[in-house]
Parts: structure tokens; sequence; C-alpha cells
């Protein structure tokens, strides 16, 4: 099973000069099945499940369709002081501040003011409250991509238990003890 996930992201400048556009692929390779397999293999037999090379790998390769939230961050951050500032702001100007496909939402009802980012595909991405600070939301290109890695490493994690589990149960056999008696 081949999965291929496509991470659009936009630049903008501020001025709104220029813009810079590049599109993120990410694909389930095979030399990358090949390293899960390896991961889940050596975990299996140290009898962990998602062991840290495999846990540090699936950060690594999530991270390659990741939109740029710290840049998103720093880009408010350093525009905006306060969130009366934002407050102050309409929606189109965040747009300009983000940069497309970014859009920027300013919630002032209710308990308290936030900001919502959101990227090309209408996921929220960002959110900011001046009590909690900046929370990061997964988008969906980086769900498919965790999902798949779980998913190649279960079937390679399960099997390589399975390989283990049939030869003790060889060995019972061989040494004449039976673990069930």
């Amino acid at each position: 099973m081949d999965i291929k996930v496509t991470a659009k992201s936009h630049r903008s400048n501020s001025a709104g000069a220029g813009k810079i556009s590049f599109k993120k692929e990410w694909k389930l390779s095979d030399s990358l099945r090949e390293k899960i397999t390896q991961y889940a293999r050596e975990d299996a037999a140290q009898n962990v499940y998602m062991g840290n090379r495999f846990l540090a790998l699936r950060k690594s390769e999530v991270a390659k369709v990741a939109p740029n939230r710290s840049a998103l961050i720093g880009q408010l951050n350093q525009d905006m002081v306060n969130m009366e500032k934002i407050r102050e702001a309409d929606e189109r100007w965040l747009c300009i501040l983000f940069g497309e496909p970014y859009e920027a939402k300013f919630q002032s009802e209710g308990t308290g003011s936030a900001i919502h980012v959101y990227d090309e595909n209408g996921d929220e991405i960002l959110t900011y409250t001046a009590g909690v600070g900046w929370h990061e939301k997964e988008s969906k290109a980086e769900t498919k991509v965790h999902g798949a890695l779980k998913f190649a490493y279960y079937g390679a994690y399960r099997a390589a238990r399975q390989e283990i589990n049939a030869g003790v149960a060889d060995m019972e056999v061989q040494s004449g003890f039976d673990a069930r008696a």
C-alpha cells in the first residue's frame, strides 16, 4: 500500500511583494518502510512498543509536511505586541500578516479573546489565547503521515512478536516444557 501526502505551503512577505510557493510531498517509500520494520523488530525483541528510534523517525517525517508554525508565531509576535492590537485588526490585515494561504480569525466574544490560524485546507493549525498562549493543532497532512507510519510499524511489530512467540513455543516443545501447564 503506497501512502502519499501532499502539503502545500506559501510564503509572502508582509509588504506583499513576491510570493514564494512550494509543495511538500511525503511518501512512505520502500526504504522508509524497511527502516520502520528494522526498528519494530528491534523493539519487539526488547518487548518495547514504539521505541525511541521509531518515535524520533516519526517526528522527523511528520515535520516534513507540517506548516511552519514557528514562523507564523514569530511573525505575529514580531508585528503585534498584545491582544489589543489584534482586536483592532480586521481579517484582511491578519491574512496579509500571515501570508497566503493562511487565514487568521480573531474571536472576541465569550470568555476571552483568541486568534485562530487556519491553513489552506481550512484546518485550524494554531490558536492563541492571552491566558494560555500558543496551542498547536495537528493538520490533516500531519495526521495522515502519523497514521501511515503507525500502521506500517504496527504490522512489522506484530509480525516480529509472532516470530518471537513462535520461536519460544518451538523451544518449549523441544525441551519438553509446557508453559501452559
